[in-house]
């Protein structure tokens, strides 16, 4: 993928619903400027939005997906002021979004990027990657949603891992930890994502946005059983179960509508 002037993240959408927002400073490895925070928030807004969106896909410029915050601003005067939690909304943002979406690591990932990579749902790294999280060497206690999406995605031994020995990881750990879904050579990173995106695109919105959310909840321990079963309603009379099963008997492709 060709590089974009370097700058807050930008936001693509194509003719088929699928949305790329790739991270614009490659000079300084993706760090994240304040500016870039409040851009991502308002590309997140835009997108869960739009209701004919099917798929987003996260990645970087450069030889890095994202180095994380920018520390220069985390020690500014002003900075509790500036909206100390602006980071946490943002991947809460992310993760919130209703349709499936993917990190495309194309290289490593250091401090708050990580959660913004374990906010998505899939995640395709390239070999030579690796991964710090450096809060402990810095002094600093991560935020709430964080711990939370660490420990129910990858565990709390993974998660002691990465945040109580700030040690870098290499990409073949990282795969076993689960962090990263699937590990390829960098020269077929886009071929892989690509075909993610193709599946995820091709299933029936509804079913796929309903039990995201669900999963996400159950994972939480935070599901309540009559929304589950509201969705599990929603999908059973939607027109998208009647083409699936039209598709399935007449042995063609089905093509969902998203109601």
């Amino acid at each position: 993928m060709a590089e974009a002037a370097a700058g807050p993240p930008e936001l693509a959408i194509d003719s088929r619903g699928v949305a790329t927002i790739r991270l614009n400073r490659p000079q300084h490895l993706n760090r994240l400027h304040r500016q870039d925070l409040q851009a991502l928030q308002a590309q997140l807004s835009h997108l869960a939005a739009d209701p004919s969106l099917r798929v987003l896909v996260l990645t970087g410029s450069g030889r890095a997906f994202c180095a994380g915050f920018h520390l220069g601003e985390l020690e500014s005067a002003d900075a509790a002021r500036d909206d100390p939690q602006g980071f946490e909304r943002t991947v809460d943002a992310l993760e919130a979004l209703q349709v499936p979406t993917i990190a495309r690591l194309n290289g490593s990932v250091y401090g708050g990027a990580i959660d913004l990579a374990l906010a998505c749902d899939f995640r395709v790294g390239v070999g030579g990657m690796e991964l710090r999280m450096p809060a402990a060497s810095l002094g600093l206690h991560y935020y709430p949603s964080g711990l939370q999406r660490y420990v129910t995605r990858l565990g709390l031994a993974a998660a002691k891992r990465l945040f109580l020995l700030a040690q870098a990881v290499p990409a073949d750990e990282l795969l076993h930890l689960g962090f990263l879904d699937e590990l390829v050579a960098p020269a077929v990173l886009d071929s892989a994502v690509q075909q993610r995106v193709d599946t995820l695109a091709g299933l029936a919105p509804l079913a796929l946005q309903g039990m995201k959310r669900s999963l996400n909840e159950v994972a939480r321990g935070v599901f309540d059983i009559a929304l589950l079963r509201e969705r599990e309603a929603r999908c059973a009379a939607s027109a998208d179960l009647r083409e699936g099963l039209a598709a399935f008997a007449a042995r063609r492709p089905p093509k969902f509508e998203g109601r």
